[in-house]
């Protein structure tokens, strides 16, 4: 049992999808993807307290989040404590939202992750980050990644990494539309159809190991724009196109969506375009690359 308070505070960063592609459905029912995924400095604000008791308590600024084990974060702890054995004591996890829910960025996703981390050096549990990612992989697909961080091409159900030259640093434009997206409802479009347009994922390795901040700008693409019911895929290109109007070296919706994001050279260009869209797009984010 835990023999005194215990606290720790850390940053669970956004999740972006530089590209993201969906080869086919296995057996199993899950989705085969590709993507190229970026982490940013937009994060929660994560703080764990354990103290000497029993229970796991989650209270965040949004009021309509889960806080049992429906919520990624709880998740997370269980699962740790499960694989590890671990005396969580009375947990006590503190979720400050800056990450929009619903939009594509693995908020729920990087929470949990953070979740993993921070008790893994809260206990000083000495789990190295494969083995937190895998036991990342048994709470949600995106977990593994947002434990790691950084730029990874990631397969499989989104689980498999491999790890990038980093994206050069960039400023970034994120604006979230107001309204949500059926993940659910997406893949059973894309189960569907034939897709007209996959992503140069190669293309985008080669530009990130020439250090081409262009040239991965110029190959961002996810395929689920091109699923979107016809409305919501208006509004998304309606964003692009601003934040291309707007000096954005490229522009892709992430994830299933709905959060559209610019790539911009310089911090300058990048703010006004922040305080331009932010007028029609309340849900708008200026942030970096980490």
């Amino acid at each position: 049992m835990a023999d005194a308070e215990k606290v720790i505070r850390c940053k669970a960063p956004a999740k972006l999808n530089l590209t993201l592609d969906v080869l086919g459905r296995q057996a199993d029912g899950y989705h085969e993807m590709k993507m190229v995924m970026q982490s940013v400095a937009l994060s929660d604000e994560l703080t764990l307290t354990t103290r000497p008791g029993e229970g796991i308590t989650l209270r965040t600024d949004l009021k309509f989040l889960p806080t049992d084990r429906r919520n990624l974060a709880v998740a997370a702890a269980l699962a740790f404590r499960e694989r590890t054995g671990a005396d969580l004591g009375e947990l006590s996890i503190r979720i400050e939202k800056r990450l929009p829910v619903c939009a594509g960025m693995a908020g729920g996703s990087s929470d949990a992750a953070a979740v993993l981390r921070g008790l893994n050096d809260l206990l000083d549990a000495g789990l190295d980050l494969e083995e937190l990612a895998e036991i990342g992989g048994t709470v949600g697909s995106d977990v593994p990644y947002c434990v790691k961080g950084g730029t990874a091409l990631a397969t499989g159900r989104g689980e498999v990494l491999e790890p990038l030259p980093p994206l050069p640093h960039c400023h970034i434009v994120i604006a979230k539309p107001p309204f949500p997206v059926s993940t659910p409802e997406l893949f059973q479009r894309i189960d569907g159809m034939k897709l007209r347009c996959h992503p140069d994922t190669a293309g985008v390795l080669r530009a990130l190991e020439a250090g081409d901040l262009q040239g991965v700008a110029r190959r961002l693409y996810n395929v689920f724009e091109d699923v979107l019911p016809p409305q919501r895929r208006k509004q998304v290109e309606e964003l692009k196109q601003a934040l291309l109007h707007a000096g954005a070296l490229g522009a892709c919706m992430t994830g299933t969506g709905p959060a559209v994001f610019g790539l911009f050279e310089d911090v300058e260009s990048a703010r006004a375009a922040w305080e331009e869209i932010r007028t029609n797009c309340e849900d708008t984010f200026l942030t970096e690359s980490l």
